[in-house]
């Protein structure tokens, strides 16, 4: 079997993994080990805050889009109920950009999905 050289790769993986570490403090940003363990965990934590961030916007669009209809007199599940029955083609997200910058259009969103 051949002799396998690596200098240069392995060069190349561990100067990766330092600029990943990159501010990092003290040992974890300069000594190997604790430098791979640290960008290990800090890609495990983004990748599933990734997910967290969707949720979280979710639950914000659902408070805000709720709180603008109580206003309206009506509840959330059953204004959705209206939207989606009226096939109004906005989201959550452009819904609760209407409800806190434009509440008339809110209030007219509100009122196609009452059915009036």
């Amino acid at each position: 079997m051949p002799r396998v050289k690596r200098s240069v790769h392995a060069q190349k993986k561990r100067r990766k993994i330092l600029k990943l570490a990159k501010g990092y403090f003290g040992a974890r940003g300069r000594l190997l080990r604790l430098a791979t363990e640290s960008v290990e965990r800090g890609l495990a934590f983004a990748f599933r805050d990734r997910k967290a961030k969707k949720r979280d916007f979710r639950r914000l669009w659902i408070a805000r889009i709720s709180a603008a209809v109580r206003e309206q007199g009506m509840n959330y599940s059953t204004f959705m109920s209206g939207v989606k029955k009226a096939n109004l083609g906005l989201d959550r997200k452009i819904m609760a950009d209407l409800a806190v910058s434009d509440p008339q259009a809110f209030t007219k969103i509100v009122s196609i999905a009452k059915g009036e």
